[in-house]
């Protein structure tokens, strides 16, 4: 490692710059590590993060910078460097992490209140990524601010803001800015931070994402009213009061308002053009996150896979026209399967009418509620715990062939003495899939090393989906039959699949009426996610969860497989952490959300008499586990707590019947315990609150997590978006 000195004018903006071979960095002195190359790399591994802060074409992200003497809060900027254009305006303006950098630094000398920079790493190749790290200040947005301005809600939401004083200390900020020669070029409402709010006093004033900006020279009155107009003030008098603070300097009135009205006609435009390129997007190659590899030189169009650890699943390289080149040429092997689904549909639509009628009849026992787990570490010691903690003994252990399988047996064993009824799930990667040879090792493996501790094997993973190594049926049925082959060797083995993930049902149908026997399955499993629609509740095209669930059970009712116990092994709702996140942005929902939606699943397919098991994906994992991992915390989630209040309340129960209509927003069901008592959940699919009439007075009521709430008396009661329990008397 080399390092070169860089001294300014103040000696708390001294840095010096360090050459870690791949990539280049540069430190404030006073906040260089000890071992800098060591910190630097963790802390730009998105495996520091404690929480994102924002998650679109960059990420960022905030950490802890560890100092010999105590710990920084810091937040990362993350910027790709993917597209042709961003590697020709790396090569000529430096990369975005440097510009932030040499601007905040500016900044800081010349008075401007931004967050103070502390390093900067730079890959140095030109695609490779970049880092901006700086100091976390105590701020939120502007953005909510001026949305209740607009509103007319800030005197509600911010009653300790004056908004007057406020717009006066944002218009002279601004004119500092730009007299003293900085040019903003972003200034949005999010690139402005509120500092903390205090009764009689106005917050501090932040300004960030400063990589496009520009100084040096004097600005011109286009240039400086091109900042302004960017910030959302509608209000009459709030323009008013905005414009004159900007100590009665240039822009005019009248200049503001035309530029203003340019920019928001711009950004309708920009907002029509981006769904239409959007959807054009999906056929070239996808973007990635910075932590994910590139796809090896040379791959061919299927094997362009690489695995992400963040979210534990491969990623998919290929975009829409070459996969869709790998399923012309595979049109053959698609054939029988599609006149399947064909001959299928009419058995399986009468079969469907035919449960959809039952379901209100229908009166179950309610299972245990299940819980996957994949092997993170030697110790399984905190597994072992939070599995007990949660009140059930059914767990799902998925065994990834490609990792080592020790952790995964050692965690089996102590579920297993734990008294935990364990299913195991072999996953399948491109690999395996080109080589049967070492599939069968791989399952003769985990079956002599994990099949002491449980006799249900569910065999390949998400067959539908490329990323995961299955082009088409012929090297699905493959798989299958070496995979059946290895464990029918083993007495009292269970094989379940398909495991076919989303709502693609017609996948499912194809399998089940396969005349190969290979596909022929003890348990039918779906991994039957439906976080893409928001609530559990609502609606693809026609199908609620309820009725998705009545679909499945048709097709497996009316296959050539047979009448078999249904599945669902697999789960979640993500949460908005960033390339954490399995399932993208648009689908993540906040932590309250997930546990309301969990509940509300498993009541929902349980409910129905059609579904023998549910499985959550997973105990722990960022982005979308019942426990938070970040920074080795192992924070209980609220999902947790809910499900947890869940298997506990309604153990040993029978559902009393429907009290609602399914597909209704108002929801309410009836349950009678082992010794007689009724409880009836209740909830619902808005955020306003309804009545729920109970069928006599409650005794007790508890809400998501299990904490006692008090009664009003008599039989209404009120419920939310959030599942209420009543004990009546």
């Amino acid at each position: 490692m080399s390092t070169s000195r860089s001294v300014s004018s103040d000696s708390s903006f001294e840095t010096t710059t360090y050459d870690l071979g791949d990539v280049v960095a540069e430190v404030v002195n006073r906040f260089a590590p000890m071992d800098v190359e060591r910190e630097l790399r963790r802390l730009i591994d998105p495996e520091a993060a404690v929480r994102t802060v924002h998650w679109g074409r960059n990420y960022l992200y905030e950490a802890n910078l560890r100092l010999q003497s105590k710990e920084v809060p810091v937040v990362v900027k993350a910027f790709r460097n993917e597209s042709s254009t961003q590697k020709i305006r790396r090569r000529l303006r430096g990369s975005k992490a440097d510009r932030a950098w040499r601007v905040s630094l500016a900044m800081r000398a010349a008075g401007i209140p931004v967050p103070e920079p502390i390093a900067r790493v730079d890959s140095k190749a030109i695609e490779g990524p970049a880092y901006f790290i700086c100091e976390r200040v105590e701020a939120q947005e502007a953005r909510y601010l001026f949305r209740a301005m607009n509103a007319g809600t800030e005197s509600e939401l911010f009653p300790e803001i004056d908004v007057d004083a406020f717009l006066v200390s944002l218009g002279n900020l601004l004119r500092r800015l730009h007299e003293a020669r900085f040019w903003h070029r972003d200034m949005t409402p999010g690139n402005v931070l509120l500092g903390p709010m205090q009764p009689g006093r106005q917050p501090l004033l932040y300004l960030v994402d400063l990589n496009r900006t520009r100084m040096g020279r004097r600005l011109t009155v286009s240039e400086r009213t091109r900042d302004l107009c960017r910030l959302p003030i509608f209000r009459r008098d709030h323009r008013r009061t905005f414009v004159r603070s900007y100590q009665d300097g240039p822009p005019r009135m009248a200049l503001y308002l035309l530029y203003h009205h340019a920019f928001l006609t711009r950004n309708r435009v920009k907002k029509s053009v981006r769904g239409f390129t959007g959807r054009l997007k999906r056929l070239v190659p996808r973007s990635r996150h910075v932590h994910i590899e590139a796809a090896e030189r040379g791959s061919g169009a299927r094997e362009q896979i690489v695995w992400d650890p963040l979210t534990d699943q491969p990623h998919q390289h290929a975009g829409g026209l070459t996969k869709l080149g790998v399923r012309f040429r595979d049109a053959g092997a698609h054939l029988e399967p599609s006149l399947a689904i064909v001959r299928a549909m009419p058995r399986i639509w009468s079969t469907y009418r035919r449960l959809l009628h039952e379901i209100p009849a229908a009166r179950p026992a309610w299972p245990e509620p299940g819980v996957c787990l994949s092997p993170t570490q030697e110790d399984p010691a905190h597994e072992l715990r939070a599995v007990a903690d949660l009140g059930t003994r059914r767990v799902l252990l998925r065994v990834s062939p490609w990792e080592n399988l020790d952790a995964g047996e050692s965690l089996a064993r102590g579920l297993h003495e734990g008294g935990c009824e364990l299913t195991f799930a072999v996953p399948q990667n491109r690999d395996l899939v080109r080589d049967p040879g070492k599939w069968k090792a791989a399952v003769e493996e985990i079956a002599e090393r994990f099949l002491p501790f449980g006799g249900d094997v569910q065999l390949g993973h998400a067959i539908n989906r490329s990323k995961w190594g299955i082009w088409n049926p012929r090297e699905y049925e493959r798989l299958m039959s070496v995979g059946k082959e290895v464990l029918s060797r083993f007495p009292g083995t269970r094989v379940l699949g398909p495991a076919v993930i989303d709502f693609e049902f017609h996948q499912t149908t194809a399998v089940l009426n396969s005349r190969s026997d290979a596909q022929r399955f003890d348990v039918v499993t779906s991994l039957l996610y439906v976080d893409r629609r928001g609530a559990p509740e609502n609606r693809q095209g026609s199908f609620d969860t309820v009725k998705k669930v009545a679909l499945l059970k048709a097709i497996v009712k009316a296959s050539r497989n047979g009448d078999r116990p249904c599945w669902i092994t697999e789960v979640n709702w993500p949460l908005a952490e960033g390339p954490h996140s399995p399932a993208g942005r648009g689908v993540a929902v906040d932590e309250e959300a997930q546990a309301d939606y969990l509940v509300r699943y498993y009541l929902l397919t349980i409910a129905t008499g059609l579904i023998d098991r549910v499985y959550w994906w997973q105990l722990v994992a960022r982005g979308y586990g019942l426990i938070d991992p970040a920074e080795g915390a192992l924070r209980r989630r609220p999902s947790y707590l809910a499900f947890a209040h869940l298997a506990h309340r309604l153990r040993g129960a029978t559902l009393g019947g429907w009290m609602s209509v399914p597909g209704e927003e108002l929801y309410a069901l009836r349950y009678v315990g082992r010794d007689g008592r009724q409880a009836v959940v209740g909830w619902a699919n808005r955020k306003t609150r309804a009545t729920i009439t109970l069928p006599r007075p409650a005794a007790a009521a508890f809400d998501r997590d299990g904490n006692e709430i008090s009664l009003s008396g008599g039989l209404d009661v009120e419920v939310t978006s959030s599942p209420h329990y009543f004990e009546l008397e």
